[in-house]
């Protein structure tokens, strides 16, 4: 496992029923297995992928994941000078599994490794870590099962296929027999163009990409009723983009749910679209189906529900760890219970999230997740998104700022402090706000608090301080 042996059944029982269509072009499952079928003899035991979305990229990954075959995604946006790094690094290593010509595109081993995945890069050095053909596929049963994906869903995942999110939201299609469909690059009007004419039930995204086709859906007329699952992933959706893409998209089942590359899924919850939201939240829903969860101090004890502590996990979709680049912080094991260093709590069976250790802001002795500020800011009226920070202070050590982008008019500090007062306790709450043209983000979509305070530290245009 975990998918060329299904391409192979899909192909054998509906030849010709679409399985990709990204960047306009169209593969059958007859198609998709030939053509990464006449790649296997001539591809390596380790492969780095490195390209833009394309059909003959779905071919290649099948092909480089073939037996024994090992693949690594490489982000094409990322320096060629990174990228070549990246690529000798795969190569010196990787421990390549012995592969022949005469391999058909057939699954290898179960425990076998089949995946290198790479962070981003966008702050450090990325690092690698492996993925065993078993882990993706506990990962598809648990996700397919919770999602409730089906064989005549079309999905939509217009981000890279670099990316995890959208590489796996490929590789799960591919297993469950359903078709998948991405973009060249992430474009609104492309979007809305596939929603309309191309039967898309199925949305896997970035919530600042839902947040854009929501308000320009319904600003444009875009009928989006015929998408039945919103899948969210990267950050917790804020209350504007989940009103928004519940107008926009009103007969859509709207998922989210914490993971990580390392981890695989963790929790999760969906939101019905009769059912009602509850706003400024920390929670992240229950439990994948087969994982456990529990908060751990730092010595590795449980901690009771309710206190903050390490988001731990034991599951069999963890990955192997890393191939370099491991400090020995970034996943750590206390007996056999897995966390990346996300901060959370328990409370009642659901998962709560606070952040990474490393976004804590230290404030006159006090511990203050960002995450938590963006999530009230979000529901305060007025406010279309938030970002917070902590920026060095002589006296306090760090003090709490924040970025908001006004859903409409203008806003001002008097306003922001008023509506935080029944949503934060006081030492959370923000000393200094600025207003913002458009949020801070990465090239992936997600936001950035050090480029903002880059742009209050440079005074960029895109920021101005508010005053009370």
């Amino acid at each position: 496992m975990p998918f060329l042996n299904r391409i192979q059944r899909w192909a054998e029982e509906r030849p010709h029923d679409t399985a990709v269509v990204i960047a306009g072009r169209r593969l059958s499952w007859a198609e998709l297995r030939d053509s990464a079928a006449a790649l296997v003899p001539h591809t390596k035991s380790v492969t780095s992928l490195c390209e833009a979305n394309s059909v003959d990229f779905a071919a290649r990954f099948a092909a480089a994941v073939a037996a024994g075959r090992q693949c690594a995604v490489l982000d094409p946006a990322w320096p060629g000078l990174l990228q070549e790094d990246m690529k000798r690094r795969v190569d010196a290593c990787a421990q390549p599994a012995a592969v022949s010509p005469d391999d058909e595109l057939a699954d290898g081993d179960p425990g076998s490794t089949f995946l290198i995945g790479l962070t981003s890069g966008t702050t450090s050095i990325p690092k690698a870590f492996t993925r065993s053909r078993r882990s993706w596929q506990e990962s598809f049963e648990a996700s397919i099962e919770f999602f409730g994906l089906r064989a005549d869903d079309v999905t939509l995942a217009p981000g890279p296929l670099a990316a995890s999110l959208n590489l796996y939201a490929l590789a799960e299609c591919l297993y469950a027999g359903s078709e998948f469909q991405t973009l060249e690059s992430f474009d609104v009007g492309d979007v809305h163009a596939a929603i309309t004419h191309d039967r898309v039930t199925r949305l896997v995204l970035v919530p600042t990409m839902l947040r854009m086709l929501s308000e320009r859906g319904l600003t444009g007329c875009v009928d989006a009723s015929g998408v039945r699952t919103i899948i969210c992933a990267g950050s917790k959706l804020d209350a504007r983009t989940l009103e928004a893409a519940r107008r926009w998209a009103p007969n859509a089942t709207i998922f989210e749910y914490y993971g990580a590359s390392e981890l695989s899924f963790v929790s999760g919850t969906g939101l019905a679209a009769s059912q009602p939201a509850v706003l400024g939240g920390t929670g992240i829903g229950r439990a994948f189906p087969g994982v456990d969860v529990r908060i751990l101090d730092d010595s590795g004890q449980p901690l009771p529900d309710g206190e903050s502590g390490n988001i731990c996990v034991r599951s069999a979709m963890v990955s192997n760890g890393y191939l370099w680049g491991d400090d020995g912080e970034a996943l750590k094991s206390f007996d056999g219970w897995f966390t990346v260093g996300d901060q959370g709590y328990l409370s009642e069976g659901e998962l709560h999230i606070l952040g990474r250790r490393a976004d804590m802001i230290l404030t006159s002795g006090k511990n203050v997740y960002p995450h938590e500020v963006e999530l009230a800011l979000s529901a305060v009226p007025g406010v279309s998104a938030a970002v917070a920070a902590g920026m060095p202070d002589d006296l306090r050590g760090e003090r709490v700022v924040a970025g908001v982008v006004p859903s409409h008019g203008g806003i001002t500090a008097t306003q922001l402090r008023a509506g935080l007062e029944d949503l934060l306790v006081r030492d959370k709450r923000p000393l200094q706000y600025y207003l913002l043209s458009e949020l801070p983000t990465t090239d992936r979509g997600k936001v950035s608090r050090s480029l903002l305070l880059d742009w209050i530290s440079s005074r960029d245009r895109r920021v101005r301080s508010l005053d009370s």
